[in-house]
């Protein structure tokens, strides 16, 4: 199964669509500031729960970020735990008093 994530900002949330379709199978809900970006909701389809789309999500929206320079809130549950098992985004997450430099 091919998951391709975008970025829809006029929805505030990353979708992860299925088969080279328009067929949502996911979405990560988001709040956005110049800096910073806070994931607040997930939401995987029942129908592909367990198949990586929350994964995937999470990846393509933190390597954005990254790539942007922006700090990550994770307000959502699945983000925080997925970013906990991922030490490799840790450096992403916002601390009160952190900055974003070049």
């Amino acid at each position: 199964m091919t998951v391709t994530v975008i970025d829809v900002p006029g929805a505030s949330r990353y979708e992860a669509r299925v088969g080279g379709t328009d067929q949502v199978a996911g979405f990560a809900h988001y709040l956005r500031a110049p800096e910073l970006i806070a994931f607040v909701h997930t939401e995987v389809d029942p129908a592909f729960e367990g198949q990586g789309i929350g994964g995937a999500l999470a990846r393509h929206s933190l390597d954005a970020a990254r790539e942007q320079g922006m700090r990550v809130v994770a307000v959502c549950p699945f983000y925080a735990g997925w970013i906990a098992r991922h030490p490799e985004y840790a450096d992403l997450m916002y601390e009160s008093g952190s900055r974003v430099t070049d």
